[in-house]
């Protein structure tokens, strides 16, 4: 069994690589009595206690035997960003289903069966289901033009914005095996994109997901009126607080005034030195060293609330 260091903070990445080293660098640097290091693996045991009080997950989404390690060191005991269980637990239509209950903004949103099933799923499988699809209904609760997308999913992938009903049906026979959502789409004025850290840290970036890639973050320290910068704050910590999340992208499209939270499960989003002006880069690798040092040093602390009690409070009258 390995020996628990509480002062060890470990990552797991895939292909990125300016992120990570500029994190580790940063917070030994500060020699503030916590080392950060990459973890390597090679097969876990049951029930074994990690050398490491927090963790950050980059890439579990990608490989499940990440996903097994990181809860079996849940566990025991070890801090995980973000949390596996709710990781795994989430997808779009949940959280859109949940900020609509707690007052926020959300485009109408609705999950469809899936196009097509893994080998095995017969016809009698699938006895709960109608058919066809009252595909007039559908366009007429969310609203044309659309967005039909993965209910778990991210990077823009398999996503269509549709206009008619025959461009959903080709979008659709398109999907495959995969959960879709289809959503109102929200014409914005205005787009902004949330760096959040630790479910109170949150950095509202102008964003033009129009652009190509490279293009896309705008530095622009004043495109908020500070009455929609306040509520874009309240609406994206409101978020990471009831989903569990430490570390993560929220986006808002504005229209009309009002901020529409449309992607707010970035759980390993891109803060690639190639994709970030470097002001935000600097800020993100700032406040995940803030954040993993604490964290390190308060390893054992309950952790904030999840959408069960949030659930409760009343939501604000915007």
């Amino acid at each position: 069994m390995s020996i628990y260091n509480p002062l060890r903070i470990g990552l797991l990445v895939g292909r990125e690589r300016s992120f990570p080293d500029a994190l580790i660098a940063e917070v030994n640097r500060r020699d503030a009595g916590v080392v950060c290091e990459y973890v390597l693996l090679g097969g876990s045991v049951m029930a074994e206690t990690p050398p490491f009080a927090v963790l950050v997950d980059r890439i579990s989404h990608e490989v499940p035997y990440y996903a097994a390690f990181l809860k079996n060191a849940a566990l025991a005991g070890a801090v995980v960003i973000n949390n596996p269980f709710w990781r795994a637990a989430d997808d779009k239509f949940f959280g859109a289903a949940l900020i609509t209950r707690l007052g926020l903004a959300s485009p109408r949103t609705l999950a469809l069966p899936n196009r097509s099933y893994v080998p095995g799923v017969v016809a009698e499988s699938l006895r709960n289901l109608t058919y066809p699809l009252d595909w007039r209904a559908i366009v007429e609760y969310v609203g044309l033009p659309a967005v039909l997308k993965p209910h778990w999913g991210g990077g823009w992938k398999d996503v269509s914005v549709v206009h008619t009903i025959e461009e959903l049906w080709e979008a659709y026979n398109r999907s495959g095996t995969q959960g879709m959502i289809l959503q109102e789409f929200i014409d914005w004025e205005h787009y902004v994109r949330c760096i959040c850290i630790g479910q109170e840290r949150v950095l509202p970036i102008r964003y033009n997901p129009r652009a190509p890639f490279h293009e896309r973050y705008v530095v622009d320290h004043e495109h908020l009126s500070p009455e929609l910068g306040a509520r874009i704050l309240h609406d994206a910590r409101l978020i990471n607080r009831a989903m569990g999340y430490d570390m993560n992208t929220v986006e808002f499209a504005v229209r009309g005034g009002i901020p529409y939270a449309i992607d707010f499960m970035n759980t390993a989003p891109d803060f690639d030195r190639a994709s970030l002006p470097p002001i935000y880069f600097d800020w993100v690798v700032k406040n995940m060293a803030d954040l993993l040092i604490v964290r390190a040093k308060q390893a054992g602390t309950p952790h904030p609330p999840h959408w069960r009690e949030l659930m409760q409070a009343i939501p604000p009258a915007w």
